[in-house]
């Protein structure tokens, strides 16, 4: 067996980079602090003084829905855009004079504002269906010239003032729609500053000193300060959906501290070692920095590989969440090694009474015992852990995709207050009717009998609640059709009747005619889009893993290595599905997770929770398995160097891990928006289950019992394969001597 030596012996040239780039940081930190500093303000303004033009748009290529929406703009121009409803309650009859006067004013007033081309009033000749069997609910339905995505936020805003200004004492009006829920969203709540709260109290606790805690605090924060400006910035560009500078902070906040502190650490590793300050903050970057340069460059990558979904809001939302790693990595980079400068020897200063860590001893602590317990009973220790991840998963196998409704929005939103009373008073399937198209090549009149065959074929179908009239364009060769489903837009009986509609009841209609139809509308086109994402999904999974197989490859020139990380990444991230899955779609611990109502998995979040856990667990992989290698590369004892490895990497990867958990963790109990919660529990499970029963069991659980096939690679491979360093560690230089020579070990 054949056992790849080339990277003991190679010596990466972006080592000496990184070192020389913190001791430019180091000489020159004044300019650093100053230019981030002014960066950061001057991003921050131009963020305020542009705005931000934040929309979804989940739309799904060349859909059927798509299709409809495209017939509907070419034949009927007046309905092209999305429209919204004026819900209105009363505590008498709408009918009386009084609500009746009240709601002619207020459909009056919305009429002639920006970009509404039509307001179609409950108590107007022919609006069937618009008001509640017992009289006190009715919905005016608002007409936009354009899609909800194209619409200016400042005439959504308008249209909702002046509706909700005709509110009063028996008379409250809600707004609902697309358009509405394209502008109306939750306050944030304080879920960022409850992350850095949780980080601070961890890193004292790991530091013992408020210097050595605030480093990592900082710099992420300046990261994370300078992503939310170049978000707002990208909104203008891009479709970034309102939630993305959540999912950035989130992100950033995480990934930032994480990164920064590994430098920390490391630099205080090389301070006690005995070099001087100048020394260790390049002898850090050229170690841990560039595990970070691997680990950030890494997330980016896989980010991108989102972009291959060719959706929109998907574009929007990597690029947003990469800008958020880049921006985080660059400061890990350069502006630590700048405040390094500053803190110098004195990084331990401000020790927390009480709080001072104790460097255990080598053959003492808690982790080197856990070590050798894992060597000793490799089979039990891999299996147990293996039985908790696929109890964990077990749930994913009943996961299903679709788009959150308004019905999960906070209750003190308009949205939410206007699905609730449409479902009251007429049934959920009001807040996502389906538009029937009827259509027949331009210059032909369409067949009426058709038309009115499909329009009374509707109405007998189970799951469709109501049908209105069909309503024929000026032309004559085209015709609309409302079909109010009996179940709520997020239902599964819902995209179960678009499917029958589309491949039964339909055809049998038309068949023999000429006349095309196609169902469209907001529900049709969000169930179009979550099938859409469903079938991306296995080609960003298997992108991921491909890319995940060539960098372990290059970095630790083992074939076995790349393999089980790739089944160890698919394993973790499977019970992260699962957990989701459990509480938010199943409802299990819905009290503890303030689950007010279950529903699906909003599809564009495994996606999401796929590209970014596979990042952050190679950071912690590429942590462990560089300490490995380099105590593999001192004897060739394989167990000794797992076990090394894993006792001397083990506190600061889980510390690590607790803190981004406690930063995802944060955004799960004080953020009111539904999506934003999935996504941070699939986050913080997914590290979790990583950091502990991945990285501290199975994994060198398996590389003992694979032995000296951990490290064997064929030799054509090994000359093919250029080399990647994880981490090289560099020799301690004399205390005063700025140039330190990088000796490899790893």
């Amino acid at each position: 067996m054949k056992l790849s030596t080339r990277s003991a012996r190679a010596r990466p040239a972006d080592a000496a980079g990184l070192g020389r780039l913190a001791g430019w940081a180091y000489d020159h930190r004044r300019r650093v602090l100053l230019a981030w500093v002014v960066s950061l303000i001057a991003l921050i303004g131009l963020a305020l003084s542009w705005g931000s033009t934040f929309s979804s748009n989940f739309a799904a290529g060349n859909s059927a829905s798509q299709q409809a929406q495209n017939l509907l703009a070419a034949r009927f121009p007046a309905q092209a855009g999305d429209t919204a409803e004026i819900v209105v309650q009363t505590a008498a009859p709408l009918t009386n004079p009084v609500n009746a006067s009240r709601m002619a004013r207020l459909v009056a007033a919305v009429g002639p504002l920006p970009h509404v081309t039509s307001v179609r009033s409950p108590l107007a000749a022919g609006a069937g269906g618009q008001i509640s069997a017992d009289r006190r609910i009715g919905f005016a339905v608002v007409q936009f010239d354009a899609t909800a995505d194209n619409l200016p936020a400042s005439s959504i805003d308008k249209v909702i003032d002046v509706a909700r200004g005709f509110s009063a004492p028996g008379f409250t009006v809600a707004l609902g729609g697309s358009p509405i829920s394209q502008v109306v969203s939750a306050s944030p709540g304080s879920s960022t500053g409850i992350g850095v709260v949780a980080a601070i109290v961890i890193m004292l606790v790991a530091f013992g000193s408020v210097v050595a805690m605030g480093l990592p605090i900082i710099t992420a924060l300046a990261g994370v300060g300078m992503g939310f400006g170049v978000v707002d910035a990208v909104s203008h560009v891009l479709s970034v959906p309102s939630f993305g500078t959540e999912l950035m902070a989130m992100i950033g906040l995480g990934v930032g501290i994480d990164y920064s502190l590994f430098v920390v650490t490391r630099y205080r590793q090389f301070l006690t070692e005995g070099c001087g300050p100048r020394d260790a903050t390049v002898a850090a970057m050229a170690t841990a920095g560039r595990a970070v340069l691997l680990a950030g460059s890494t997330v980016v990558i896989s980010l991108l590989g989102l972009l291959v979904v060719q959706q929109p809001s998907m574009d929007g939302l990597a690029v947003g969440s990469v800008v958020a790693v880049l921006l985080v990595m660059v400061g890990a980079l350069t502006l630590l090694p700048a405040m390094l400068g500053f803190a110098g020897r004195g990084i331990d200063r401000l020790r927390i009474p009480g709080l001072t860590p104790r460097v255990p001893a080598t053959h003492r602590g808690f982790w080197w015992r856990w070590s050798r317990t894992v060597m000793r009973r490799p089979w039990i220790c891999a299996a147990v852990a293996l039985a908790a991840l696929v109890v964990l998963a077990v749930p994913l196998l009943s996961m299903r995709l679709g788009f959150s409704d308004a019905g999960n929005d906070p209750p003190n939103l308009t949205t939410r207050q206007a699905y609730d009373a449409l479902a009251r008073g007429f049934g959920p399937g009001f807040n996502g009717p389906l538009l029937i198209i009827t259509s027949q090549p331009p210059g032909s009149a369409v067949s009426l009998a058709v038309v009115h065959d499909l329009d009374r074929r509707l109405s007998a179908v189970p799951g469709i609640a109501q049908v209105s009239p069909p309503d024929l364009n000026l032309v004559g060769d085209a015709a609309v059709i409302v079909a109010y489903p009996s179940t709520g837009p997020q239902a599964a009986q819902t995209a179960s009747l678009v499917a029958s509609l589309r491949s039964g009841v339909i055809p049998s209609v038309v068949a023999g005619t000429k006349v095309s139809v196609l169902v469209g509308g907001e529900t049709a086109a969000s169930i179009d889009a979550s099938s859409y994402l469903a079938g991306r999904l296995p080609w960003v999974i298997a992108l991921v893993i491909a890319l995940a197989f060539v960098l372990l490859l290059a970095v630790f020139r083992s074939v076995a290595i790349p393999v089980t990380a790739a089944v160890m990444n698919i394993v973790s991230i499977g019970a992260a599905y699962g957990v989701i899955v459990a509480v938010y779609q199943w409802g299990w611990l819905s009290s503890l997770f303030a689950v007010s109502r279950t529903g699906p998995i909003d599809p564009w979040i495994p996606l999401m929770m796929f590209t970014i856990v596979f990042g952050l667990s190679m950071d912690y992989e590429v942590f462990l398995l560089s300490r490995v290698r380099e105590e593999w590369n001192r004897d060739g004892v394989n167990e000794r160097a797992v076990a090394a490895g894993l006792s001397g990497t083990a506190r600061v990867i889980t510390a690590a891990a607790l803190i981004m958990v406690c930063v995802f963790a944060s955004f799960i109990i004080n953020d009111p928006l539904r999506v934003i919660n999935i996504f941070a529990l699939g986050l913080a499970t997914a590290i979790f289950v990583d950091a502990t029963l991945v990285r501290m069991v199975l994994v060198p659980a398996i590389m003992r019992l694979l032995g000296r096939v951990n490290w064997w690679m064929p030799a054509w491979l090994d000359r093919a394969v250029p080399i990647l360093g994880a981490e090289i560690d560099p020799a301690p230089a004399p205390p005063g001597q700025p140039g330190t020579e990088m000796g490899v070990t790893s």
